[in-house]
Order: structure tokens, then C-alpha cells, then sequence
């Protein structure tokens, strides 16, 4: 990759942290900047492994990623869909890193932003702005999968479908069904039979296309 187009991508991978935290100096930036580096994946890629220790943390600057764990019938169960402008992580907590208990494999050509721990805490001790912005990124993490277990345990089948397509719009045409019903919790013939039946009732109409296959 050209270092012109790598110098315009970190940059706006900074401009999008400006946004969250608008007090964060260029002197911190311009920190920040030196513990960057980029990674290309093609489709189906690993980025992380699962039992591995995740060193860095990555931004996916282009690109689309899904997490996924192994059942014992050696099924893939996805967990999670990382688009753009979102964190490829098992991050859970930024003092105590652990094994990911996933995979995190690219669906489409995905270009990723990463920083490693070491450089996010000696960021974070120097600019106090900067660990209160990774701060927001960990609360986001927690939410998503409590948002996540919480539709598990409270949602219907066609309500978790439902909250799909409004929370996760651009992802609709970007994945695969196998994919959606395993993220979704419902096994793909059932998963048809309530599309087919909210089509029936417009609720698809603003979303474009379908779903691949």
C-alpha cells in the first residue's frame, strides 16, 4: 500500500475519534500516529484466532468481519458482524487481556487499523483524553453483547429479526443467510419463513435486494 493512502487512512481513522472525544490534542495525535500500522485481509482471512492473546486492537477502516465460535459439532456459531468504523476485538477490558474465545474471519477485502496494548496505555498514561476515549470504545463492546444475550432471552425469533434489520441496515445484503440465522439463533428454514411472511407484511420494503445467499 502507497504511504500516501496510508497516511489518508490513519487520518481518518483520527478525524473519527475527534468526533467521540473533541478535546484530544495534535499533540496526542500526533503520539497516537506512531504505534499505527495497517493490515490487508481477503475474504475469509483470519484476523484473530480463537485461544490466541489479541496483542493489538484493531479498527476496521473498510471491510466486514464476522466473529464466530465452534460448537461441539464443530458447527460455526457467529456471534458478531464488525463493519467499518467499529473495533475488531475480544477486548473486554483494557488492563486485563485474555484468549479470545473467538474467530474473527473477513467476509468481504477489509482494511484494518491496528494499535497494540503496550501503545494504548502508554498513549493513555501521557493523554488522559485518549484512555477516556478507549474507555467509550470498552462501555460500546459491553453493550453490544449484553444488547446481544438480552434479545436471547427476552426476543422471539421474528422480533430478533426485526431489531436486525433496523439496528444493522447496511449489513443486509453484505452477509450471508447461514451467517444471519446463526447470529440470529434460528435455524435457516425458519429464518425464510419469517421473511417471507414479514415481505408479505411490507415490513422489507426499505431494505434493498436480499439477503445473500
Amino acid at each position: 500500500m502507497q504511504e500516501e493512502i496510508m497516511d489518508k487512512i490513519i487520518q481518518a481513522y483520527c478525524n473519527s475519534i475527534k468526533q467521540h472525544c473533541p478535546k484530544i490534542t495534535d499533540e496526542a495525535f500526533d503520539f497516537w500516529k506512531k504505534g499505527l500500522d495497517i493490515t490487508q485481509l481477503k475474504p475469509k482471512e483470519v484476523y484473530i484466532e480463537a485461544d490466541a492473546f489479541q496483542k493489538k486492537i484493531g479498527y476496521v477502516h473498510s471491510g466486514l468481519l464476522r466473529a464466530f465460535y465452534r460448537d461441539g459439532q464443530c458447527n460455526d456459531i457467529t456471534v458478531n458482524f464488525i463493519a467499518e468504523k467499529n473495533y475488531a476485538t475480544y477486548c473486554t477490558s483494557l488492563d486485563q487481556p485474555k484468549p479470545s474465545k473467538y474467530w474473527f474471519q473477513c467476509i468481504e477485502p477489509t482494511i484494518i487499523i491496528n494499535v497494540s496494548y503496550s501503545h494504548i496505555h502508554d498513549c493513555s498514561d501521557k493523554f488522559p483524553e485518549m484512555e477516556h476515549y478507549f474507555r467509550i470504545v470498552i462501555e460500546t463492546v459491553h453493550r453490544n453483547i449484553l444488547s446481544r444475550m438480552e434479545g436471547f432471552l427476552f426476543d422471539n425469533a421474528e422480533t430478533r429479526y426485526m431489531n436486525f434489520l433496523n439496528t444493522y441496515r447496511n449489513l443486509y445484503n453484505r452477509i450471508s443467510l447461514s451467517d444471519l440465522s446463526s447470529y440470529l439463533g434460528i435455524e435457516r428454514q425458519s429464518l425464510t419463513r419469517i421473511r417471507k411472511k414479514l415481505a408479505n407484511q411490507s415490513f422489507d420494503t426499505y431494505v434493498s435486494g436480499k439477503a445473500r445467499n
